[in-house]
């Protein structure tokens, strides 16, 4: 017959083998989990550059008389300035933005610029998105 006392009972250093075994397979998954390119916040800026370029260019070419219909593609909840530049000349629309800073996402393309009819320049626009 065998005693109580004796069931359940595991070796100290089993024990110690068991716990180091769970604890390095945690800190493996953990490990894994934060390189796999999660982020805190996303880049809403590429996204919104798509979206008004698309709004603002006909043809392949920007049209700078259109950067007010651009500038209304800006996702909800966020504010957004556009810029075009092309020749020496800048044309803005939507509020400054805050200046440099973590919260601000800024996204930049190359793009023919319309500044007559008949006469384009190369030129970028740029999309500064802040909540």
């Amino acid at each position: 017959m065998s005693r109580s006392s004796d069931r359940g009972q595991v070796e100290p250093t089993a024990a110690l083998v068991v716990l180091l075994a769970v604890c390095a397979a945690v800190s493996t998954h953990a490990t894994v989990l934060n390189g796999a390119g999660y982020e805190a916040e996303r880049n809403v800026a590429a996204p919104t550059l798509d979206r008004v370029v698309d709004r603002l260019a006909v043809g392949g070419v920007a049209d700078p008389t259109r950067r007010r219909r651009a500038q209304r593609a800006g996702p909800t909840g966020y504010r957004l300035n556009v810029t075009l530049a092309a020749a020496g000349q800048h044309w803005y629309a939507g509020p400054t933005a805050p200046g440099p800073s973590a919260d601000t996402d800024t996204a930049v393309r190359t793009l023919g610029i319309r500044l007559a009819p008949g006469r384009i320049r190369p030129g970028r626009v740029r999309v500064e998105v802040w909540a």
